[in-house]
């Protein structure tokens, strides 16, 4: 019997299988509305056999994405588009999930192939960051506005209204996003967040924007549906944010109602050191498992089918994640179980391909 291939349940919602499609930035949205490339993109990877689809950063306000491209539910209007997805995710066997972001200080960028940078502040396509502290990400970016208290409000509000809309999008899971240097991960780590007053300076003060806004989402979240939240277990800067402040988030997450860690790391420096290889952020996932007794999904340079197997067998991990491979291969869930001796259910209109 195949780790990899055996289900999972997490509150009322059981996975077919351990591998899901980590949410990957398109941008390729207009006023954040998705489009049939978003349905084609994530529908392909849910006829594959992923047990689980995390559809990409969904900005929870206009200013909240990354470029004019990304996703978005900060209104009604964008519910309609992501219903017909969740519902053909679903109908595929598929566990539909989203995931709320904010950008923070690394908004109001051009999309990556048209160069990436931030859009300059007299652009008339760009419009006013935010985020912690007035600290750009490079020392050349537009300086982000320090947010207040009324900000702070409306930030955590606009996560809510955006879990609320999830619901009636039908999505079945919300990750929140607190890595990769975007807002929420700008406030966890001293490299970015300044702050004197009660969101800066101790480690309780730097995880309690994360902390409220996980709280305020879990009160409009069923009970029944499972929150996770991604962070950067590490922003590989010497004074940054480490793997042990992780380690001690996950057990204070734990209690208010999350449900599973999803381990990445780096993003808010570019003075950043990563060292890149296969598999690099998996111990991440193994010591916040094993040293907390949350459960985390292992992500970073997962390419192949004995990697994942091994992953979830050993228990380094309860999920994988996959991104770049499932580009490469959108059908890797089947290609892993012919490796691994698993009969995998194809769809109806595939059958005679088997």
């Amino acid at each position: 019997m195949s780790a990899l291939f055996s289900p999972y349940t997490q509150r009322s919602i059981t996975y077919r299988n351990r591998i899901g499609v980590s949410p990957m930035c398109q941008y390729s949205a207009t006023d954040g509305m998705a489009s049939n490339w978003h349905l084609v993109h994530l529908g392909a990877r849910a006829v594959a056999g992923a047990g689980l689809v995390i559809v990409e950063a969904t900005a929870v306000s206009p200013e909240a994405r990354i470029t004019h491209g990304c996703l978005g539910i900060w209104k009604d209007e964008q519910i309609a588009t992501l219903k017909s997805i969740t519902a053909f995710l679903t109908s595929q066997g598929t566990v539909p999930g989203i995931q709320l972001a904010h950008a923070g200080r690394k908004a109001s960028c051009n999309r990556p192939w048209e160069g990436g940078k931030p859009m300059a502040t007299n652009d008339s396509n760009s419009w006013q960051t935010f985020a912690p502290s007035a600290i750009g990400y490079r020392y050349t970016d537009p300086v982000p506005f320090a947010v207040g208290e009324y900000e702070l409000e409306k930030l955590i509000n606009d996560f809510v209204r955006a879990a609320e809309r999830a619901l009636k999008a039908g999505f079945k899971l919300i990750e929140i996003h607190g890595a990769h240097g975007y807002l929420l991960h700008q406030f966890l780590s001293p490299l970015s967040n300044m702050r004197t007053d009660a969101y800066g300076g101790s480690f309780e003060n730097r995880i309690r924007m994360l902390c409220t806004v996980v709280r305020a989402v879990r009160v409009v979240w069923p009970k029944d549906l499972p929150l996770w939240v991604r962070l950067s277990c590490s922003d590989w800067v010497e004074g940054g944010w480490t793997i042990e402040e992780s380690i001690q988030l996950a057990s204070i997450l734990a209690p208010l109602g999350v449900d599973l860690i999803d381990c990445s790391s780096g993003g808010n420096s570019p003075s950043q050191k990563i060292p890149v290889g296969a598999c690099y952020q998996v111990p991440f996932a193994e010591r916040i498992r094993k040293e907390t007794g949350m459960p985390t999904a292992a992500v970073g340079l997962i390419t192949t089918a004995a990697e994942c197997e091994s992953i979830i067998s050993s228990g380094q991990a309860d999920v994988v994640l996959l991104a770049r491979e499932f580009l490469r291969n959108p059908v890797f869930p089947q290609t892993a179980a012919k490796e691994l001796g698993v009969d995998l259910d194809w769809p109806v209109q595939y059958v005679r391909a088997k």
